[in-house]
């Protein structure tokens, strides 16, 4: 019990007490001290009297009317002894304002930043579906790229798909395509290899020729060279590349065909 009170005395509790600074928990643990313990008691009024002599050395002397006054307003009056009494001293009542308000701003403080928090948690949390949708977006654009690369493979590689290159002729030297046709699935590819540039006026169409007319499979652009799907045309004789002015997808002449392939019967 000693150390305990000698602990409590070494605390500084005493001090928080007198200054009125102590929480309900210390005060009422003050006070179980001091009316316990002879030692804590004489402690606690030894401070006492120390904060009395500092208050006296801190103090200002009234002006004199004012004492003059204090002591006709006392005088004749008797005066009653009373009893020394041991005072609890009471925290201050706005004390108690400024800690529930220091309390209410910490718990402010707390909530805006677990909003905070959970505000930057639910962003992440957004990124992370956007870039979970987006992949899948991305794995789905794949697959089907994969899909058609599969499907443009086995075309190709089709024991009923016919091989057919069109070299260009003196007007268009480097011009080369392969044409897959495969008849009996009705299915056209052509493979842009390489072509020489135009003017800017002017096109690539490919064409099929069929008995009595040429019907066009459409512009074949230097900036699109891949393997890609052409309209499959029933009974047509021939493929043939010419240069056509831009625009005009309507007809072709002889004298504008660079490339012409006769195709096997079907």
């Amino acid at each position: 019990m000693e150390t305990k009170l000698h602990s409590f005395l070494q605390s500084g509790l005493i001090d928080k007490y007198i200054l009125g600074t102590a929480t309900p928990s210390e005060i009422t643990e003050v006070e179980h001290y001091i009316s316990t313990y002879p030692e804590a008691e004489e402690e606690y009024m030894k401070l006492q009297d120390n904060l009395e002599i500092l208050a006296k050395a801190n103090a200002i002397e009234a002006p004199m009317f004012i004492l003059d006054s204090i002591h006709e307003a006392i005088d004749e009056k008797p005066v009653i002894s009373l009893e020394p009494k041991k005072v609890k001293s009471k925290t201050p009542w706005y004390k108690y304002s400024i800690a529930a308000s220091i309390a209410a701003f910490v718990f402010a403080g707390a909530a805006t930043m677990l909003y905070l928090q959970n505000q930057s948690l639910l962003k992440e949390n957004q990124v992370v579906v956007d870039e979970i949708f987006d992949l899948r977006s991305d794995i789905e654009k794949n697959n089907s790229k994969l899909d058609d690369v599969m499907r443009q493979f086995m075309e190709l590689n089709n024991p009923d798909t016919e091989k057919y290159v069109l070299r260009g002729n003196d007007r268009a030297k480097d011009l080369k395509t392969v044409a897959y046709i495969n008849a009996k699935e009705k299915t056209s590819m052509i493979d842009v290899v390489s072509l020489p540039k135009l003017p800017e006026n002017q096109t690539y169409q490919i064409w099929a020729e069929l008995q009595d007319k040429m019907v066009n499979l459409g512009i074949l652009d230097v900036a699109n060279r891949k393997l890609k799907q052409i309209p499959y045309m029933e009974d047509a004789l021939g493929l043939s590349i010419t240069i056509e002015p831009k625009g005009n997808q309507n007809s072709a002449s002889a004298e504008n065909a660079v490339a012409e392939i006769a195709l096997k019967n079907n």
